[in-house]
């Protein structure tokens, strides 16, 4: 992870609040004592996977983790590298004000790799989200119909409605999506 922030501190803060010993965290998390302990004095910097397993031991959600006690001091303005990836296999999604306890909406910069899709199911969304391509294509499918939508072009997908998105061409495509649901 590559921001400000004191995941040691904050760790062993999340820990003791709760009243668990190192011991009981990495039981529960599957993880070593020792894993812990690095962790807690800064000595390692844990990978995105790495720390939601830890989290996911007592049980904090990654934004609940990274929330600042003090609205006043959350975070307003974020550099490309501290954006933590919510996204799975090939497909990179970056999500912008992943701090904020009480957020109602997700940004995410997304990236699909040529030839990459979302899987051969459509997934249906909780909420609402839309999404602009900022280069490259990317087919977009919504209930039945499909369209290859390019630079500028944008979708609208409303709540409950299958889709599925792939990368159609043989370079990158880049999207930026918003959508008002609590996934990530």
């Amino acid at each position: 992870m590559n921001f400000d922030f004191d995941v040691g501190a904050r760790l062993k803060d999340v820990r003791t609040k709760r009243g668990l010993s190192q011991r009981e965290l990495a039981k529960r998390a599957g993880v070593t004592n020792s894993t812990i302990s690095l962790i807690e004095q800064n000595r390692v910097s844990p990978s995105v996977a790495s720390l939601k397993k830890v989290l996911d031991g007592l049980p904090v959600s990654m934004e609940t983790f990274f929330a600042s006690d003090e609205p006043q001091q959350q975070q307003v303005f974020y550099k490309a590298g501290e954006l933590p990836d919510m996204g799975q296999g090939s497909i990179v999604k970056r999500l912008v004000g992943f701090s904020h306890e009480h957020r109602a909406l997700s940004l995410l910069h997304e990236t699909y790799p040529p030839a990459c899709d979302t899987g051969p199911s459509l997934l249906v969304c909780d909420g609402e989200q839309a999404g602009i391509i900022i280069s490259g294509e990317l087919e977009v499918t919504v209930d039945n119909r499909s369209q290859v939508l390019t630079e500028g072009d944008a979708f609208y997908i409303t709540v409950a409605q299958p889709y599925r998105f792939r990368n159609v061409s043989d370079r990158a495509c880049i999207v930026v999506t918003s959508n008002n649901t609590s996934r990530f």
